[in-house]
């Protein structure tokens, strides 16, 4: 996605401002809601004509297009409108959805956008032919979801009410009640009857991630709309108090699925970074030893290897039904599960403007720790030469 809104265009270019002011170029005449210009009609917007706002217009309430046979996630064009100027809110649906999937087509790829479209009929393929065994998870029943403590946290949507039902045993990692049990062996049953399915049909199933081979992707069978769902109502108002730094309030993506680990299955996972902005794991089952997270201190592409510090250890024991919730950029891996098998639920949330902004910084001590210490380190040594200039000048002045 394009933020050319972050450089204004010359005044009399005949384009808006990046916070959507009036035109320049228009000296008779000014154009309405509807696009007319003195009556007469005015050309669709297009990008070249209009540019994004740099920063999102937090009260507008975007549209709904789940509705819409769209070439992205349908949460990427409710949350990219914010972003949209002022008079092209006010355009019809139409108008902003092309609008915005010329923007997106600029972002992505000639080559991604094959895939993106590849995979998408390879998901309806499934979905044609796959028979659904609890159809109740497909949508979003909160109530049957989710542990009354959790629903009235998002209910009261404070820092406070969240932070009275988590712990926060180390910096960046909260771990919550979130799951009834009821939920998870639905779940847990509806994943063993697709993976029935897939040997039964010889379908061939795509891996949640290059580094498990075992595991289903949920959005491939149908769950893409209630993962949503998810994300949108109730990890992103979590996300957006304590992860804001990281695109928390932006959360516009997911991939989401189920990881297996066991004797016959995954044993452990290396450490690594995920590929999401904030990562929600719950454990769902069943019985087991082992498995436990290790954490390892956030950290940004240029410092994922580096030394850990003892205040960033931190290991973390999965319990059925409880969450853990934490930035995607935090080291971690998966000791081995030593006896049993352990299934958890992963929704990767991602944040596409958020991404983008990346691209352009270069200083990440907001949320990176290493980045944090060269930056100390650097006012550290500054101070300290402060110091040895002001001796100097002093011993100077004594002679």
């Amino acid at each position: 996605m394009s933020l050319d809104g972050a450089t204004t265009p010359a005044a009399g270019d005949g384009r808006p401002d990046p916070a959507g002011g009036s035109q320049s170029g228009h000296a008779n005449g000014s154009i309405n809601g509807a696009g007319q210009q003195n009556g007469v009609i005015a050309p669709p917007p297009t990008y070249l004509t209009h540019r994004l706002r740099l920063n999102p217009n937090s009260d507008h309430r975007p549209d709904n297009y789940e509705d819409l046979e769209l070439d992205f996630s349908p949460m990427v064009f409710s949350s990219l409108e914010r972003y949209l100027p002022p008079n092209l809110l006010l355009q019809p649906r139409e108008v902003k959805v092309n609008y915005m999937r010329e923007i997106l087509v600029r972002y992505y790829p000639e080559s991604e956008r094959v895939r993106i479209q590849k995979h998408r009929e390879y998901r309806q393929k499934i979905i044609s032919n796959y028979q659904r065994l609890h159809r109740e998870l497909y949508t979003m029943h909160a109530s049957n979801f989710f542990v009354p403590s959790f629903l009235k946290a998002i209910n009261e949507n404070t820092e406070q009410g969240f932070r009275n039902i988590m712990s926060e045993p180390s910096p960046g990692v909260f771990t919550f009640e979130m799951l009834q049990p009821r939920f998870c062996e639905m779940l847990l049953a509806e994943v063993e009857n697709f993976e029935k399915w897939v040997h039964e049909t010889k379908f061939r199933i795509m891996r949640p991630n290059t580094m498990n081979k075992y595991g289903a992707v949920l959005d491939d069978f149908g769950m893409e709309t209630m993962l949503d769902k998810l994300m949108e109502d109730f990890i992103r108002p979590i996300s957006k108090i304590f992860f804001a730094e990281v695109g928390g309030s932006t959360l516009d993506a997911h991939h989401g699925f189920v990881l297996e680990y066991g004797m016959d299955r995954d044993v452990d996972l290396g450490f690594h970074v995920d590929d999401s902005e904030v990562t929600l794991n719950v454990c769902l089952g069943k019985q087991f030893s082992g498995g436990e997270l290790f954490f390892r201190g956030v950290r940004c592409e240029k410092h994922v290897n580096t030394e850990t510090q003892s205040e960033e250890i931190f290991d973390y024991s999965h319990l059925p039904g409880r969450a853990v919730l934490h930035r995607g950029r935090h080291r971690h891996g998966a000791r081995a599960t030593t006896s049993g098998n352990r299934i958890n639920l992963l929704l990767w949330c991602r944040s596409s403007v958020f991404r983008e902004l990346r691209k352009y910084q270069k200083d990440f001590s907001s949320w990176c720790t290493e980045c944090q210490r060269e930056k100390k380190e650097r006012q550290r040594q500054s101070v300290a030469a402060t110091k040895l200039e002001l001796l100097r000048r002093e011993g100077q002045a004594a002679t």
